[in-house]
Parts: structure tokens; C-alpha cells; sequence
């Protein structure tokens, strides 16, 4: 397999789409690992299995529909394996295996075959004090966003996913690309006040696009870079709910389509209406309980 990821939004055509199935119980509360599951543990709302398959299987339909080759990790018996992002990620032609938290380090052994199929040579092993997973990570062009945690609490906070260390090793295998690092709000308890992933606050659309929360960067200035980057009238600002909801978590099949949850009513009109998007609307609200959405559901190998 010859894997080719330039960007967000190049015409999709192979991707590793995470299962629904066997998710086992949920979490308590002390051993959820997200804001929003913690959320949904909290409020008694947490989702079944069964809506989970309803949903992602009619996000594949969408995928199949458009002629892309879909690819699936194996099944793990209960094990929540909805989230195939976290797992690894591309850039070019090189897949990086995310150090995932600890919770979940049993769910790598079901790409095996995946892995495979891409090649050991192609394949990169980041040491186990580089922590870094792919939701923290946009690839745009020249420029690698990366969303990342420099408190001095890095280590207390569950949704601190990716380290220092991680970014610098990346700079040393793509000294071509200019490397972004973008400090997120962390929050283990509370959606509304913390950022789990970069692609929860910040997503490129189309050529020249992006969805952005603008509250969930510690520093206002990572903000105003990405202003400046994508320009004033190219980004869609979404409001603390619709982050909550996670609006910015969409999905690009191209530039002229995107996958996107059928209840972001503004966010889709916005797209269709102002910048001429057409929208595949799925059901995604179950999955959004668990902290992730529809670019958290995937995993690149290659686009045009």
C-alpha cells in the first residue's frame, strides 16, 4: 500500500474506519479517560452498542458510496474500538504509531494486518516518552498543526495526549514541513471548559477553509495564527455549544465534499449555502457521547 496524505481534504480514496462492535460496559466515572464520557457517564447518557453500529454504519455507506476503499481493524471482544484516529496517523507517505494512553494500548494489536500492509519501512515507532495521538494532528500542505499541552501538569491530565517530545521528533522527520504547535484548554471533567484533540477545535475545509472554536487555545495568539493563516472570511466560528457538540470534528471526502453530523443545522447550511460544500449528512450523536466524532472514526492511508 502506498500511503499519501498532503492535507485534509484531497479526494479520499482508503481509510480505516474504527469498529462499532462488542464495546464492551461503560466506564465509571473514575475510569473514563475523556471529558465527555465523562459527561455522559455523569448524566446517565452514555451510548448503547447498537445505536454505535446504526451510526457508523451509515457513515460507511457514505464512505462505499463515494468509491472509497474502507479498511477495519479486527474485532477486539469488549473493547471500545470506535476511534481509529487515536490510534495512528499519516503524513505523506509515512504512518506514525501513536503511544496511546495506557487505557487503550491494547487496541494497536488489531491493526496488525494493517500495518502489514503498509511496511515496516514506511512505518514509524515513536519512543515510549513521546506521546502523541492523531487528533492532535492536521496536515495542511507545508504546514503541520499539532495541538499539544506544555503545563507543568502534563502528566495529571488525562486528556494531555500530546508532549513536547513527540512534536520534536516530528520536526526531525519532516524538516521540510513548518511545524505548528497549538496549546489546547485541558479539562478532564468538564467538555465545555476543556479540549480533548486539536480537530475538536480547529478543522481545514474545502481549499482554503477551516471550522474553528476560538476558546480553546490557551493563548489567543495560536488563535490569531490560524486567522491570519486561513484569513478572516474563510473561517466558520462555532459558538461553546457547537463545540461541545463538536461541529469542527467533520470529515473531508474533497474539497467539494464533507461528511458531517445531520444536526449541525448551522454549520451545514453554512457550508452548502456560503461556500458551496456539498454535505453527506449522517446521524452522529451517540458517538459524540464518547468524546470524538466523524474525523476521530477515521484513519487516512491515502488521498489524491
Amino acid at each position: 500500500m502506498r500511503l499519501n496524505i498532503n492535507n485534509e481534504t484531497s479526494k479520499l480514496k482508503s481509510v480505516v474506519l474504527g469498529m462499532p462492535n462488542s464495546m464492551g460496559p461503560a466506564h465509571s466515572l473514575e475510569d473514563s479517560y475523556d471529558a465527555k464520557s465523562y459527561h455522559s457517564i455523569q448524566h446517565g447518557i452514555y451510548p448503547n452498542e447498537k445505536d454505535i453500529i446504526y451510526e457508523m454504519t451509515e457513515f460507511e455507506k457514505i464512505l462505499i458510496k463515494h468509491g472509497v476503499e474502507v479498511y477495519h481493524p479486527h474485532l477486539i471482544e469488549n473493547y471500545n474500538q470506535v476511534f481509529a484516529r487515536d490510534v495512528a496517523f499519516v503524513i505523506e507517505d509515512k504512518m506514525i504509531i501513536s503511544n496511546i494512553i495506557q487505557d487503550r494500548y491494547d487496541e494497536q494489536d488489531a491493526y496488525r494486518k494493517i500495518f502489514a500492509r503498509v511496511g515496516w519501512k514506511k512505518i514509524i515507532n515513536l519512543p515510549d516518552s513521546a506521546h502523541i495521538e492523531g487528533g492532535d494532528v492536521i496536515v495542511w500542505n507545508d504546514f503541520l498543526f499539532i495541538g499539544t499541552c506544555f503545563s507543568e501538569d502534563y502528566r495529571s491530565f488525562k486528556t494531555a495526549r500530546t508532549n513536547e517530545y513527540a512534536i520534536e521528533i516530528l520536526k526531525e522527520y519532516f524538516p521540510k514541513k513548518r511545524i505548528i504547535d497549538l496549546e489546547l484548554k485541558k479539562n478532564d471533567t468538564d467538555p465545555y471548559q476543556g479540549i480533548l484533540h486539536l480537530d475538536c477545535t480547529f478543522n481545514p475545509v474545502g481549499k482554503d477553509k477551516c471550522i474553528i472554536y476560538k476558546d480553546g487555545f490557551v493563548d489567543e495568539s495560536d488563535y490569531r495564527l490560524l486567522i491570519d493563516i486561513f484569513g478572516e472570511e474563510n473561517c466558520f466560528h462555532v459558538t461553546q455549544q457547537e463545540m461541545f457538540e463538536m461541529n469542527p470534528n467533520i470529515f473531508s471526502l474533497s474539497e467539494e465534499i464533507v461528511v458531517s453530523d445531520s444536526s449541525f443545522t448551522r454549520l451545514n447550511n453554512h457550508l452548502r449555502n456560503e461556500w458551496g460544500i456539498t454535505v453527506e449528512e449522517v446521524p452522529y450523536r451517540e458517538i459524540s457521547k464518547m468524546g470524538g466524532l466523524l474525523r476521530c472514526s477515521t484513519l487516512p492511508l491515502v488521498r489524491d
